[in-house]
């Protein structure tokens, strides 16, 4: 079974700064239909305007993943951490017992553009931690790199879930395969371009969760990015 999330009928917050899309029920967007999908409970679309960004913030017991789609995003946090995350690169963050963290644009001139990712974690109270990786296009194109998995196999980095994320690129006519073990559900976030999976079209923005499917059969359309999230049952 694959059910589509358009782009459009998303979540919806703009403010001066910020105008950031939720396929999933997040702020003041709620909608009891939305909560989530198998561990994945946030997807937000967010554009950050220049020198604009979120202010020092808490987290707790939630791994988030960070993925940039243009522009920078200079983050900080309470454990003496900062970095700049560049489009291909993935920071994952383990909030764990506690942390706070601040997400800024530092661009005077240029808006940010990123996709935030929360899932549930697998265990509670772990120790706060970062990790931040690049994923060359080349790594990429035409096939599905795996970015962010329990293991950090293949140099992804390390999630405290039973997930795995993939990133891929895929020009018209590409095409890629994924099977599902019995059980386990799916999630696609195209980020930009045109996908069919198993010969449903998606457009930029849309998502797509996924059940009882043994595989999914993905072309690009257009000039496509997205991420494929696999996860376990939740009871």
């Amino acid at each position: 079974m694959i059910s589509v999330r358009k782009s459009e009928d998303r979540g919806h917050v703009q403010i001066d700064w910020l105008d950031s899309k939720h396929s999933f029920s997040f702020g003041d967007y709620y909608d009891p239909r939305y909560l989530g999908h198998s561990v994945l409970r946030v997807i937000n679309e967010d554009v950050i305007g220049p020198d604009g960004g979120f202010p020092t913030h808490p987290h707790k017991d939630m791994e988030i993943i960070t993925y940039v789609l243009e522009g920078e995003l200079e983050h900080r946090d309470s454990l003496g951490t900062g970095a700049v995350i560049r489009p291909g690169e993935v920071q994952r963050m383990s909030a764990g017992t506690g942390i706070r963290h601040s997400e800024f644009n530092p661009s005077p001139d240029k808006p940010t553009k990123l996709l935030q990712i929360w899932l549930f974690p697998d265990k509670k109270n772990v120790a706060p931690s970062y990790e931040q990786t690049a994923f060359p296009e080349t790594e990429r194109a035409g096939k599905l790199r795996l970015v962010a998995s329990p293991d950090g196999r293949e140099g992804s980095v390390t999630i405290h879930q039973d997930a795995a994320v993939y990133a891929s690129l895929l020009k018209p006519g590409e095409k890629v395969h994924h099977a599902m073990q019995e059980g386990r559900f799916g999630w696609i976030q195209v980020a930009r371009g045109e996908v069919t999976v198993n010969d449903i079209a998606l457009k930029q923005g849309d998502g797509a969760a996924i059940s009882k499917e043994t595989a999914l059969d993905i072309a690009g359309t257009k000039d496509a990015e997205f991420l494929l999230f696999d996860m376990p049952r939740v009871n």
